[in-house]
């Protein structure tokens, strides 16, 4: 790959490696960036709005649309019996997720009907007048209640198993047998779901999605319309946030949009309002992971045997891969020597659950961080000596064998570590609250220093490929398209500043352009933090093939060796005399060379077994780690966020100010899962935290008083990825996890830290003044 000098940085402007800021940033803070509800609308444009159950599992006795359908301003109402194709939009081939209910329903909020209708609030209104009788069937809807119901599995579990864990537990000096719940999360984006489909001639129609994976839009509006993939083509300019439920959850919107739009012969949008946003579509999933760990006196893990189980709803989605990488990352950073985990993805009559930030990743971080909680409580150390003991070795060491049996060959945790360990002062610190604690009644602190340790691949090796379509235009002007989605996170401007690298041009130069499936097609999702890593390569691959074409062209018409042709900033040296870069591809067009290319790239070493529980499912592994500070009120549980210091390994960045920003807000929303963010559904199965008076986010007012963040510079990624930087996406998320470990300290503090909290997750104020109770009475 094309290396500049610090020479040539600066000469030209948004260079990989480079600080730039997103080539959005101005229009988000000013308003003028266009979102899907923005887009001028299409004459005649009517809109949509769903009828949903209000039964978490019935079966449908009889419908009266009659007032439905008389409503002033409907045009169409559409059930299950008006799809043409499949009424089906489940992701991965289940054939469980109907696009309208039609014989049953299966969660509190299920679409049964669509109405279509002048208005919005016409459509609203009348979605709301249909007469529909149910039977009531046994519904349940947590993982306590699907066990005790014996319920099915949504999709098989995985076993991941190395050594002989059972016969070892017995063979050490302690063990413990605990279990954990974990909480889910509600993706709360800024831009909520949203669809327009305009129909075309014969059987084609354009869609556009706020979506992370337009061609599964794209195929699923397929199957619902009984159209090939060629008739239908999505486009995604950029969403307000995505955080992974806009990979699947995007599709009953575009699909009823697509389908009422062919009906009809006329535009049709469907937007539905915050509180049906949260009720009809997925969430985080909900864990329970119960564990039997053996271990040493120094706290070094033995054998260890866990179960994950997960609330999934009522179909798979994601939820196979969801809970695979639970499994993946309940090693945290560390080596377990004989080691069994298994998942139980359960049914349960509630909203199908979908990814999110991480993927099942933070659940399964977050169980192996309270196994090391544990075993530190149960021995009396710090955990973070713990930590430190069972951390993964150097490769040969014996302790670099995954539960997957991957290698662990790139490992810079112990590093990552000692370097926040020094820099944030951590030991000094801890001795400082503990000194605190002793003399304070009711406020008292804690502190924590949690590692990251997270793999960078879909573990399904076939979404592990991208495409681009670059096209250098004779005024030496670069049209740039790729099959990644922008939601806020700098995809578009990282990937432009790979191709401001590649040419040596200035990235004005560049034009970046809504991803379409018309384009760059089969794309992955952009998800699994490997947007850049996928799509900057394929751009990366697109410029290396026109440059090779403009270096033969120049060998020719200049009679140049083609080490005597260097792209040079914002011009081209041919031999003794440089040409600007414009005049140059002028030259060449008329010359006639293409210059144009589609590039290519598939993610090379990764291979998965799953039955087997084998294989090498991640290209690499990103690190970090974060030291949190909080004070909690022991009367109220109320708690403040002091401090954060957090040292993240990006590899070597290809842009620092959004990678730090990516970190931050990650943080952030992970502080949100494990704090505040608290889904609860009744004894009806209706989700009650639907709406931001219920369901709290973190305010800006809730970040740590002092907020530090810092690169690992040192780092560059040993794999050969673009510009040799690391994915940073989901990593730091389960950064967060600090503040959880330090709350625990902070309630340990009033049983002198003999107990483990044990604190579930979302630790409300209200859980961690029930657990500072639960303490003080001796349990």
């Amino acid at each position: 790959m094309h290396k500049p000098t610090y020479e040539t940085y600066k000469y030209i402007n948004g260079p990989m490696h480079q600080a730039l800021r997103h080539d959005s940033a101005h229009k988000h803070v000013a308003g003028t960036a266009e979102y899907i509800d923005d887009i001028p609308e299409p004459a005649g444009l009517l809109h949509g709005a769903l009828s949903l159950a209000d039964r978490a599992h019935a079966e449908i006795v009889s419908i009266d649309l009659s007032a439905v359908k008389a409503h002033p301003g409907v045009v169409c109402v559409l059930t299950g019996a008006d799809v043409p194709g499949v009424n089906d939009i489940s992701s991965g081939g289940h054939h469980d997720e109907p696009l309208l209910a039609t014989d049953e329903v299966q969660f509190h909020g299920q679409p049964v009907f669509a109405v279509i209708a002048t208005t919005r609030d016409a459509a609203r209104r009348a979605a709301r007048l249909a007469r529909i009788e149910y039977r009531d069937l046994p519904h349940w809807t947590d993982i306590d209640g699907a066990i005790e119901n014996d319920a099915p599995l949504v999709t098989a579990g995985m076993t991941l198993e190395r050594g002989t864990p059972e016969a070892e537990l017995d063979n050490a000096e302690n063990r413990l047998i605990g279990e954990m719940r974990i909480g889910g999360q509600e993706h709360f984006y800024l831009e909520g779901h949203v669809a327009l489909a305009i129909p075309g001639e014969d059987d084609e129609v354009q869609v556009w999605s706020s979506t992370q994976h337009p061609s599964e839009i794209q195929h699923v509006v397929g199957h619902v319309l009984a159209i090939p993939s060629n008739a239908v083509t999505v486009h995604v300019r950029r969403m307000g946030g995505g955080f992974g439920g806009k990979e699947t959850q995007g599709n009953l919107f575009a699909a009823l949009a697509a389908l009422a739009a062919k009906k009809v012969g006329r535009a049709v949008k469907f937007r539905p309002d915050r509180d049906e946003d949260m009720t009809m579509t997925g969430k985080r999933h909900d864990f329970r992971m119960d564990f039997d760990v053996a271990f040493n006196g120094d706290g070094r893990i033995h054998a260890l045997v866990a179960n994950f189980a997960a609330r999934c709803g009522y179909s798979a989605d994601l939820s196979g891969p969801v809970t695979d990488r639970a499994l993946f990352h309940a090693d945290s950073s560390y080596f377990y020597p004989h080691v069994r985990l298994t998942s139980q993805p359960l049914k349960t009559h509630s909203v199908s659950n979908t990814a999110f930030r991480g993927f099942g990743g933070p659940q399964g971080m977050l169980g192996g961080e309270r196994i090391i909680e544990e075993i530190a409580y149960a021995l009396g150390k710090d955990p973070l000596e713990v930590r430190k003991a069972n951390f993964y070795g150097t490769p040969g060491s014996g302790r670099d064998v995954t539960p997957y049996h991957q290698k662990v060959e790139d490992n810079i945790i112990a590093r990552i570590v000692d370097e926040l360990e020094r820099s944030c002062d951590y030991q000094a610190r801890r001795k400082a609250i503990i000194d605190f604690n002793a003399e304070s009644p009711v406020i008292r602190k804690g502190i924590a220093l949690t590692p990251v340790k997270f793999g960078i691949s879909f573990t399904l090796t076939a979404f592990n490929q991208a495409g681009a379509l670059v096209h250098v235009y004779q005024d030496g002007s670069i049209h740039l398209n790729h099959g990644g989605t922008e939601m806020g996170q700098g995809l578009y401007t990282k990937v432009a500043q790979v191709l401001a690298d590649a040419f040596q041009v200035d990235i004005d130069r560049i034009k970046i352009t809504a991803t379409t499936t018309g384009k760059v097609p089969n794309t992955s999702a952009t998800a699994a933090s490997s947007g850049s890593d996928l799509n900057g390569m394929a751009a990366y691959d697109a410029a290396r093939q026109i440059k090779e074409r403009l270096v033969a062209f120049a060998v020719e018409h200049y009679q140049v060796p083609a080490d005597e042709v260097e792209f040079l900033p914002n011009r081209v040296r041919v031999g003794n005399r440089e040409i600007p870069f414009p005049d140059f591809v002028k030259k060449a067009y008329f010359a006639r060379v293409q210059l144009s290319a589609a590039g290519f790239y598939k993610t090379p070493k990764i291979h998965w077994d799953r039955a087997a529980g084998r294989g090498t499912p991640f290209y690499y592994f990103a690190y970090g780690a974060a030291c949190s500070e909080v004070s909690i009120d022991t009367l109220t549980g109320e708690y403040v966020m002091e401090r954060t210091d957090i040292l993240h390994d990006v590899g070597k960045s290809l842009n620092p100010a959004i990678d730090i920003g990516q970190i931050e807000g990650g943080f952030v929303q992970g502080m949100g899962w494990l704090t505040t963010e608290e889904l609860w559904w009744d004894d009806k199965g209706r989700l009650r935290t639907h709406a931001p008076s219920t369901y709290k986010i973190p305010l800006a007012s809730d970040r740590p008083k002092i907020f530090n963040t810092r690169l690992a510079e040192w780092s560059e990624n040993a794999e050969p990825t673009i510009g040799r930087s690391k994915a940073v996406g989901e990593p730091p998320f389960m950064l967060a996890i600090s503040v959880l470990e330090a709350l625990s300290m902070a309630v340990a503090s009033v049983a002198d830290y003999k107990v483990c909290p044990r604190l579930d997750t979302p630790a409300t104020p209200e859980r961690v003044l029930m657990a500072v109770e639960r303490l003080k009475a001796g349990g």
